[in-house]
């Protein structure tokens, strides 16, 4: 795979979700193989970077403000990244993800981030129903037991999706720049 017309996007690494337990990696090893993707997807011109957080509609969780809201230092809004906000699990739902990544010419999506059960399989799903190409980084995405992680891995590669560890995926994208 190569990097043009590719976007990483990086789902729900808020401080309140990432210090959840999470398996079969912690929350904070998911942010730090994120924040690596990010600093090899950012070295290249062609790739945009897209961050993914969740609030609360009805703003109870005290929304974008709210300290547990921020995304951790790791994968903090840089300039240039697009940011979108959902109010559910899929980041396309209700937000311009879609006419961005179209406006930017990106066919091929890279996901990574919390939870795979979750935020990351239902965008992983609409991205594939739209007829973008997804890779979802398996060693880079945590759920709430290691079952339902394998377990969202098998459904997503049986919708088309394929899987890769972070490091098969830097070494595939460095050989094919």
């Amino acid at each position: 795979m190569t990097r043009a017309h590719t976007a990483l996007v990086l789902v729900d690494l808020q401080r309140w979700i990432v210090d959840r337990p999470w398996q079969p990696v912690s929350g904070a090893a998911v942010a730090d193989a994120c924040g690596r993707l990010r600093e090899h997807f950012a070295a290249a011109d062609s790739a945009a970077v897209v961050l993914v957080r969740y609030v609360r509609a009805d703003g109870a969780d005290g929304g974008l403000a709210a300290a547990p809201n921020q995304f951790v230092p790791a994968c903090a809004a840089r300039a240039g990244e697009h940011v979108v906000t959902k109010h559910g699990l899929d980041a396309f739902e209700g937000t311009d993800l879609h006419d961005h990544l179209r406006q930017a010419g990106v066919t091929k999506l890279v996901l990574a981030g919390l939870t795979t059960a979750h935020g990351v399989a239902s965008t992983a799903a609409t991205a594939l129903r739209l007829g973008y190409e997804v890779t979802v980084v398996s060693d880079a995405t945590a759920s709430e037991s290691d079952a339902q992680h394998r377990e969202a891995l098998d459904r997503l590669t049986a919708l088309g999706a394929r899987t890769s560890p972070a490091g098969s995926l830097v070494a595939s994208e460095t050989a094919g720049s």
